[in-house]
């Protein structure tokens, strides 16, 4: 069974830093694009970014481009997500997810057939 784990999640102030971490239980990891995405309560879940199976490419919505970055270990089957100066606007819960649809773009969640259970980031002001 497919499952995907995310951890690193926490209570941070802003401006600060968190690393989160997904790891996957998947054979396909290696091959396949790992997404981030965020939801923040009572908003649609949000598109983060995502890297493809290589590592060789990211790409980062506008919101988050400069401050995170994502990087990847394919030996270890885990995707991480680099978060700095880390804003208020940044709480979410956050999630990982495999790409299954390599149709059209890599930011629409429907393009992602496997997620994890999320992590809460909240960042105090």
């Amino acid at each position: 069974q497919v499952q995907l784990v995310e951890s690193g999640g926490g209570l941070v102030q802003a401006g600060g830093s968190l690393r989160l971490a997904c790891a996957a239980s998947t054979r396909t990891f290696s091959s396949n694009t790992m997404g981030w995405f965020r939801q923040a309560p009572g908003k649609e879940r949000e598109f983060v970014g995502f890297i493809t199976s290589s590592g060789d490419n990211m790409y980062y919505a506008d919101s988050v481009k400069g401050r995170f970055t994502i990087s990847r270990d394919n030996a270890k089957n885990t995707v991480y997500l680099q978060m700095n100066s880390l804003k208020p606007e940044d709480t979410a819960v956050y999630y990982c997810a495999e790409r299954g649809d390599y149709s059209g773009s890599g930011a629409y969640s429907n393009k992602y057939a496997y997620w994890g259970q999320g992590t809460q980031v909240t960042v105090s002001s």
